[in-house]
């Protein structure tokens, strides 16, 4: 395999994917501007912060249009996930548009705590390459106050004051709500999945 992207749009979960990624022997290039993207075989797009913010560092790196037209897969990760959809109420900002839909701001009940931190179930809805070999019931590290919707292109549903977008793919488009370098082995084989497995 050749290097993969790991894109550096100011989450502080970067330093933590990086060394997770490396820790398995895989070559990592730290992207900032598209021409990083040159040669690579995946793309990771991790995240950590606020919507707006995110998608105004994409853009001032060039990245937008190029991440739209991927070639190669690419795995967006918490808020790098949700920055895949259309747009986003955080920030009331317009996202990637690369996946149909809005990340929405996670309501507060009796019971049910704003952000979603902690460990969760994965409710797997399709088969998906991304979830090969990750058994029923696994559970994975949430931490977020916005998450998308079920659609479609769910792979994957979370509950957590209802039902939430928790592994989504279309095409090589593929992301993950939780933190997969933080989610023991259910989150490295998810990733383990995303950079073995071709195509998606």
């Amino acid at each position: 395999m050749s290097e993969v992207a790991l894109i550096d749009a100011g989450g502080a979960n970067l330093g933590s994917v990086r060394f997770a990624l490396e820790r398995w022997g895989v070559r990592v290039r730290l992207v900032g501007d598209a021409a990083g993207l040159d040669g690579v075989s995946r793309v990771i797009l991790p995240g950590v912060g606020a919507a707006r913010e995110g998608m105004a560092r994409l853009h001032a790196q060039g990245l937008v249009e190029p991440l739209r037209t991927m070639q190669v897969p690419l795995m967006g990760i918490c808020l790098g996930m949700q920055l895949l959809y259309e747009h986003s109420e955080e920030g009331a900002v317009d996202c990637l548009g690369i996946l149909p839909g809005v990340v929405r701001h996670l309501h507060p009940a009796v019971g049910i705590r704003v952000p979603h931190m902690g460990w969760n179930k994965l409710l797997a809805l399709r088969e998906s390459p991304l979830m090969n070999n990750v058994p029923a019931g696994s559970s994975a590290y949430f931490v977020h106050s916005y998450a998308a919707a079920v659609t479609a292109d769910t792979v994957a549903a979370c509950h957590h004051g209802g039902l939430f977008t928790a592994v989504v793919q279309r095409g090589n488009y593929c992301g993950a709500q939780f933190h997969p370098e933080r989610s023991a082995d259910t989150g490295a084989r998810i990733l383990r999945n995303f950079l073995e497995t071709a195509p998606l």
